[in-house]
């Protein structure tokens, strides 16, 4: 059965896959302010997980977490200072030895893991090669979000790309990522206004992204690398931290999921999604 309006259809089963990756959305953070995904719950249209992320509680190591199904004592990549070729196997890889294909609208970083490192901007910024990993890719730098000189990609912007790559291309899995509450983050700590702000900023942007990526036929989760503290940093073991959201937007048992998950099962979750199976190094159970 196809998709006829958000939150209705076959429960989402469609093989096709979106996963927002959202920087630095802590779970406390986002059930405060993520009113549309929190409505879609409440409706049940969408399941909530809290999940608790590994350590470190950095991004790169996250990242490569989210996509290997993996602890970083396990993949290699153990802090954002150094971030080379993933080893895998990972989603990406999996999904294009499939047959496949893929997409992302994504921070370098995921260029650099899934595509080719060191970072070339001209390139790598802008990919459709079906060699790669990540066939269809539209990467950004965070040059410029340190300090105070926050130059930040819309994230409407970055919803709107994601728009225009599946009307282009139609990838069976896209990985969309922003950055800004991470940054904003990081000079204004994870209980200010501009931080909040900026998280509603990215719901805001999902309202009217989710109904169009939903009738073009994807489920859609979204989740978070770690959270931000008030001092305006992370990569610790604190419960602000490492507690972060997982939603699935379009599961067929809406609703709050007791427990707290484990950041190891998105990565088997996005491929059992897709009608792909988990290699054996992805030792997680799926979420669905």
């Amino acid at each position: 059965m196809a998709y006829n309006r958000l939150g209705e259809g076959d429960g989402g089963m469609t093989g096709k896959v979106i996963m927002v990756m959202v920087d630095a959305v802590g779970f406390a953070a986002a059930v405060a302010c993520f009113g549309t995904l929190e409505g879609l719950v409440e409706g049940r249209k969408a399941r909530r997980w809290r999940m608790r992320t590994v350590l470190p509680s950095l991004s790169a190591p996250v990242y490569e977490t989210l996509h290997t199904g993996t602890e970083p004592h396990v993949h290699g990549i153990r802090s954002n200072d150094r971030v080379p070729l993933s080893k895998g196997p990972h989603v990406f890889g999996v999904a294009r030895a499939a047959g496949k294909t893929t997409g992302a609208v994504a921070e370098c970083f995921y260029s650099m893991l899934y595509n080719a490192s060191p970072w070339d901007p001209v390139r790598d910024m802008e990919v459709d090669d079906p060699s790669l990993d990540i066939q269809h890719g539209r990467f950004y730098t965070d040059h410029g979000h340190t300090k105070f000189n926050l130059h930040l990609p819309a994230e409407a912007d970055i919803m709107a790309r994601t728009t225009l790559m599946i009307r282009r291309h139609a990838p069976d899995y896209i990985l969309v990522h922003t950055f800004g509450p991470d940054a904003v983050g990081h000079v204004h700590g994870g209980e200010s206004t501009e931080y909040r702000h900026e998280i509603w900023a990215v719901d805001n942007a999902l309202a009217d992204a989710v109904p169009v990526w939903r009738e073009a036929g994807y489920r859609v989760l979204f989740t978070s690398d770690h959270g931000m503290t008030a001092d305006g940093r992370h990569g610790g073991t604190t419960d602000v931290e490492r507690m972060v959201p997982f939603y699935d937007i379009g599961h067929p048992d809406g609703g709050v999921a007791d427990g707290v998950a484990s950041q190891l099962a998105v990565a088997p979750t996005i491929l059992k999604l897709m009608g792909l199976k988990a290699p054996p190094e992805m030792k997680e159970p799926a979420l669905v």
